[in-house]
Protein backbone atom coordinates (compact mmCIF):
# COMPACT_ATOMS: atom_id res chain seq x y z
CA UNK A 1 0.00 0.00 0.00
CA UNK A 2 1.18 3.23 -0.91
CA UNK A 3 2.00 6.19 1.74
CA UNK A 4 0.28 9.07 -0.53
CA UNK A 5 -3.00 9.62 -0.27
CA UNK A 6 -3.99 12.38 -2.31
CA UNK A 7 -6.35 12.69 -5.39
CA UNK A 8 -9.93 11.09 -4.48
CA UNK A 9 -9.31 11.10 -0.67
CA UNK A 10 -10.96 14.14 0.97
CA UNK A 11 -13.97 13.73 -1.93
CA UNK A 12 -14.64 10.18 -0.77
CA UNK A 13 -14.81 11.03 3.09
CA UNK A 14 -17.38 13.84 1.95
CA UNK A 15 -19.15 11.40 0.42
CA UNK A 16 -19.40 8.71 3.36
CA UNK A 17 -20.19 11.74 5.49
CA UNK A 18 -22.62 12.62 3.67
CA UNK A 19 -24.23 9.75 3.18
CA UNK A 20 -23.90 8.42 6.85
CA UNK A 21 -25.40 11.10 7.95
CA UNK A 22 -28.61 11.07 6.22
CA UNK A 23 -27.50 13.87 3.39
CA UNK A 24 -29.13 11.29 0.70
CA UNK A 25 -31.19 8.47 0.72
CA UNK A 26 -29.25 5.49 1.75
CA UNK A 27 -29.40 2.16 -0.75
CA UNK A 28 -32.43 0.02 0.76
CA UNK A 29 -30.24 -2.72 3.31
CA UNK A 30 -31.74 -6.00 3.94
CA UNK A 31 -31.19 -8.87 6.38
CA UNK A 32 -30.73 -11.64 3.76
CA UNK A 33 -28.96 -11.94 0.28
CA UNK A 34 -32.05 -11.04 -1.72
CA UNK A 35 -31.45 -7.69 -3.48
CA UNK A 36 -27.73 -7.70 -3.16
CA UNK A 37 -26.99 -6.59 -6.99
CA UNK A 38 -30.07 -4.32 -6.77
CA UNK A 39 -28.52 -2.77 -3.78
CA UNK A 40 -25.09 -2.74 -5.62
CA UNK A 41 -26.79 -0.68 -8.25
CA UNK A 42 -28.27 1.97 -6.11
CA UNK A 43 -25.15 2.35 -4.14
CA UNK A 44 -22.73 2.82 -7.36
CA UNK A 45 -25.22 5.85 -8.63
CA UNK A 46 -25.61 7.87 -4.88
CA UNK A 47 -21.43 7.22 -4.70
CA UNK A 48 -20.60 8.86 -7.97
CA UNK A 49 -23.44 11.29 -7.63
CA UNK A 50 -21.17 12.18 -4.86
CA UNK A 51 -17.85 12.35 -6.79
CA UNK A 52 -16.62 9.00 -6.31
CA UNK A 53 -15.01 7.96 -9.72
CA UNK A 54 -17.02 5.53 -11.91
CA UNK A 55 -13.98 3.59 -12.88
CA UNK A 56 -13.17 3.00 -9.16
CA UNK A 57 -16.34 1.69 -8.93
CA UNK A 58 -16.65 -0.46 -11.52
CA UNK A 59 -13.52 -2.11 -10.91
CA UNK A 60 -14.15 -2.45 -7.27
CA UNK A 61 -17.77 -3.88 -8.10
CA UNK A 62 -16.69 -6.26 -10.56
CA UNK A 63 -14.98 -8.42 -8.09
CA UNK A 64 -17.65 -8.30 -4.94
CA UNK A 65 -20.31 -10.86 -4.09
CA UNK A 66 -22.20 -11.65 -1.28
CA UNK A 67 -20.51 -12.89 1.33
CA UNK A 68 -22.27 -15.45 3.96
CA UNK A 69 -18.95 -16.56 5.75
CA UNK A 70 -18.97 -12.63 6.92
CA UNK A 71 -22.48 -12.39 7.67
CA UNK A 72 -22.06 -16.03 9.41
CA UNK A 73 -19.29 -14.73 11.79
CA UNK A 74 -20.81 -11.84 12.18
CA UNK A 75 -23.81 -13.44 13.77
CA UNK A 76 -21.62 -15.92 15.67
CA UNK A 77 -18.98 -14.07 17.44
CA UNK A 78 -19.30 -16.21 20.49
CA UNK A 79 -15.74 -16.15 22.37
CA UNK A 80 -16.75 -12.60 23.85
CA UNK A 81 -19.72 -13.78 25.78
CA UNK A 82 -17.12 -16.09 27.28
CA UNK A 83 -15.46 -15.86 31.12
CA UNK A 84 -11.83 -14.66 31.17
CA UNK A 85 -10.45 -17.62 31.78
CA UNK A 86 -12.36 -19.19 29.20
CA UNK A 87 -11.32 -16.56 26.77
CA UNK A 88 -7.70 -17.18 27.43
CA UNK A 89 -8.01 -20.31 26.80
CA UNK A 90 -10.03 -20.49 23.60
CA UNK A 91 -7.40 -17.58 22.14
CA UNK A 92 -4.59 -19.35 23.33
CA UNK A 93 -3.68 -16.24 25.68
CA UNK A 94 -0.65 -18.49 27.27
CA UNK A 95 0.56 -19.31 23.78
CA UNK A 96 0.78 -15.48 22.78
CA UNK A 97 2.30 -14.84 26.17
CA UNK A 98 5.31 -17.28 25.35
CA UNK A 99 5.80 -16.30 22.02
CA UNK A 100 4.92 -12.62 22.33
CA UNK A 101 8.42 -12.25 25.31
CA UNK A 102 10.13 -13.69 22.56
CA UNK A 103 8.81 -11.46 19.73
CA UNK A 104 9.34 -8.46 22.28
CA UNK A 105 13.21 -9.71 22.71
CA UNK A 106 14.18 -10.50 18.91
CA UNK A 107 12.66 -7.33 17.91
CA UNK A 108 13.68 -4.52 20.48
CA UNK A 109 15.03 -2.46 18.00
CA UNK A 110 11.53 -2.06 16.12
CA UNK A 111 9.65 -1.88 19.62
CA UNK A 112 12.09 0.80 21.49
CA UNK A 113 11.65 3.08 18.02
CA UNK A 114 7.79 3.05 18.17
CA UNK A 115 7.65 3.55 22.27
CA UNK A 116 9.93 6.56 21.37
CA UNK A 117 7.71 7.97 18.67
CA UNK A 118 4.13 7.12 19.65
CA UNK A 119 4.68 6.32 23.62
CA UNK A 120 3.05 3.08 23.46
CA UNK A 121 4.87 -0.28 24.92
CA UNK A 122 5.45 -3.15 23.52
CA UNK A 123 3.23 -5.36 25.34
CA UNK A 124 -0.01 -4.72 24.26
CA UNK A 125 1.12 -4.27 20.81
CA UNK A 126 2.60 -7.74 20.82
CA UNK A 127 -0.83 -8.72 22.62
CA UNK A 128 -3.28 -7.41 19.90
CA UNK A 129 -0.81 -8.54 17.12
CA UNK A 130 -0.46 -12.17 18.46
CA UNK A 131 -4.26 -12.59 19.76
CA UNK A 132 -5.29 -10.90 15.76
CA UNK A 133 -3.63 -13.53 13.42
CA UNK A 134 -1.04 -14.97 15.68
CA UNK A 135 1.90 -12.61 14.83
CA UNK A 136 0.79 -12.62 11.18
CA UNK A 137 0.60 -16.09 10.51
CA UNK A 138 -3.12 -15.53 9.35
CA UNK A 139 -4.56 -12.58 8.50
CA UNK A 140 -7.76 -14.01 6.99
CA UNK A 141 -9.40 -15.92 3.81
CA UNK A 142 -12.30 -13.46 2.96
CA UNK A 143 -12.33 -11.23 -0.15
CA UNK A 144 -12.11 -8.03 1.64
CA UNK A 145 -14.40 -5.28 -0.46
CA UNK A 146 -17.05 -8.34 -0.86
CA UNK A 147 -17.10 -8.32 3.13
CA UNK A 148 -17.19 -4.23 3.78
CA UNK A 149 -20.18 -4.67 0.88
CA UNK A 150 -21.88 -7.17 2.41
CA UNK A 151 -22.51 -5.30 5.76
CA UNK A 152 -22.76 -2.01 4.59
CA UNK A 153 -25.80 -4.38 2.77
CA UNK A 154 -27.03 -5.99 5.68
CA UNK A 155 -29.18 -4.05 7.88
CA UNK A 156 -27.25 -4.57 11.41
CA UNK A 157 -24.21 -2.33 11.17
CA UNK A 158 -25.11 -0.54 7.46
CA UNK A 159 -24.61 2.74 8.63
CA UNK A 160 -21.21 1.86 9.89
CA UNK A 161 -20.11 -0.26 7.11
CA UNK A 162 -20.91 2.03 4.72
CA UNK A 163 -18.76 4.25 5.89
CA UNK A 164 -16.26 1.77 5.75
CA UNK A 165 -17.35 0.55 2.49
CA UNK A 166 -16.33 4.52 1.49
CA UNK A 167 -13.02 4.13 3.18
CA UNK A 168 -11.98 1.43 1.14
CA UNK A 169 -12.87 2.65 -1.97
CA UNK A 170 -10.69 5.84 -0.92
CA UNK A 171 -8.32 2.70 -0.23
CA UNK A 172 -8.41 1.22 -4.06
CA UNK A 173 -8.58 5.04 -5.61
CA UNK A 174 -4.74 5.54 -3.90
CA UNK A 175 -3.77 2.30 -4.84
CA UNK A 176 -3.27 1.27 -1.04
CA UNK A 177 -5.47 -1.66 -1.56
CA UNK A 178 -5.82 -4.34 -4.31
CA UNK A 179 -9.58 -5.55 -5.52
CA UNK A 180 -8.04 -8.89 -4.95
CA UNK A 181 -7.29 -8.65 -1.41
CA UNK A 182 -8.48 -10.89 1.38
CA UNK A 183 -8.34 -10.62 4.88
CA UNK A 184 -10.79 -11.11 7.93
CA UNK A 185 -14.57 -11.89 7.69
CA UNK A 186 -15.26 -8.21 8.59
CA UNK A 187 -13.28 -6.19 5.99
CA UNK A 188 -10.24 -6.47 8.46
CA UNK A 189 -6.55 -6.05 6.86
CA UNK A 190 -3.37 -7.02 7.96
CA UNK A 191 -1.85 -8.14 10.82
CA UNK A 192 -3.36 -6.28 13.15
CA UNK A 193 -6.62 -6.14 11.52
CA UNK A 194 -7.22 -3.06 10.79
CA UNK A 195 -10.89 -1.86 8.75
CA UNK A 196 -10.51 0.47 6.08
CA UNK A 197 -11.21 3.45 7.81
CA UNK A 198 -8.76 2.87 10.52
CA UNK A 199 -5.88 2.39 7.38
CA UNK A 200 -7.24 5.91 6.20
CA UNK A 201 -6.68 7.66 9.61
CA UNK A 202 -4.13 5.89 11.37
CA UNK A 203 -1.77 3.39 9.01
CA UNK A 204 1.98 5.17 8.64
CA UNK A 205 4.81 3.19 7.17
CA UNK A 206 6.78 2.09 10.06
CA UNK A 207 9.39 0.67 7.96
CA UNK A 208 10.58 3.86 6.19
CA UNK A 209 10.31 1.93 2.96
CA UNK A 210 7.70 5.33 1.41
CA UNK A 211 5.06 2.57 1.71
CA UNK A 212 2.05 1.72 4.28
CA UNK A 213 1.77 -2.14 3.91
CA UNK A 214 -0.34 -3.32 6.86
CA UNK A 215 -0.39 -7.27 5.50
CA UNK A 216 3.53 -7.78 4.97
CA UNK A 217 5.64 -5.07 7.36
CA UNK A 218 5.22 -5.97 10.47
CA UNK A 219 7.02 -2.96 11.34
CA UNK A 220 3.97 -1.18 9.52
CA UNK A 221 1.27 -2.82 10.96
CA UNK A 222 2.38 -2.73 14.86
CA UNK A 223 3.53 1.47 14.45
CA UNK A 224 -0.09 1.84 13.10
CA UNK A 225 -1.48 0.18 15.86
CA UNK A 226 0.44 2.30 18.19
CA UNK A 227 -0.78 5.45 16.10
CA UNK A 228 -4.29 4.03 16.83
CA UNK A 229 -3.74 3.68 20.48
CA UNK A 230 -2.63 7.14 20.79
CA UNK A 231 -5.25 8.67 18.80
CA UNK A 232 -7.74 7.11 21.49
CA UNK A 233 -6.23 9.02 24.10
CA UNK A 234 -3.03 6.71 24.83
CA UNK A 235 -0.79 8.48 27.28
CA UNK A 236 3.05 7.63 27.72
CA UNK A 237 4.31 5.99 30.43
CA UNK A 238 0.78 5.39 31.99
CA UNK A 239 -0.54 2.28 32.85
CA UNK A 240 -2.70 0.26 30.75
CA UNK A 241 -4.74 -2.05 33.23
CA UNK A 242 -8.51 -1.87 34.18
CA UNK A 243 -8.67 1.61 36.15
CA UNK A 244 -5.45 3.34 33.75
CA UNK A 245 -5.53 5.71 32.26
CA UNK A 246 -4.74 3.52 29.01
CA UNK A 247 -7.17 0.81 29.39
CA UNK A 248 -9.91 3.15 27.36
CA UNK A 249 -7.39 3.12 24.54
CA UNK A 250 -7.51 -0.76 24.52
CA UNK A 251 -11.44 -0.31 24.79
CA UNK A 252 -10.83 1.44 21.49
CA UNK A 253 -9.57 -1.12 19.59
CA UNK A 254 -12.48 -4.04 20.56
CA UNK A 255 -15.35 -3.41 22.51
CA UNK A 256 -15.76 -6.37 24.19
CA UNK A 257 -14.50 -5.99 28.11
CA UNK A 258 -13.45 -9.76 27.74
CA UNK A 259 -11.13 -9.17 24.48
CA UNK A 260 -9.88 -5.29 26.73
CA UNK A 261 -9.17 -7.29 29.68
CA UNK A 262 -6.79 -10.22 28.02
CA UNK A 263 -4.87 -7.61 25.91
CA UNK A 264 -4.33 -5.82 29.34
CA UNK A 265 -3.47 -9.03 30.87
CA UNK A 266 -1.27 -10.45 28.09
CA UNK A 267 0.26 -7.12 27.92
CA UNK A 268 1.27 -6.98 31.46
CA UNK A 269 2.92 -9.92 31.25
CA UNK A 270 4.87 -9.31 28.01
CA UNK A 271 6.22 -5.95 29.49
CA UNK A 272 7.04 -7.41 33.18
CA UNK A 273 4.38 -5.67 34.91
Amino acid sequence: MRLSRISAAALLTAAALSLTAGGAAAAQCSSTSAGFEQWIDEFKREASGQGVSPSVLNKVFSSVSYNTATIRADRGMKSYKLSFDQFMQKRGGAAIISRGKGMKKNNAALFARIEQRYGVPAGPLIAIWGMETGFGGFQGKEHTLSAVATLAFDCRRSEYFTDQLYAALELVANNELSVSAVGAAHGEIGQTQFLPRNVVRYGVDGDGDGRIDLVRSKADALASTANFLRGHGWQAGAGYQQGQPNFAAIQGWNAATVYQQAIAYIGAQIDGQ
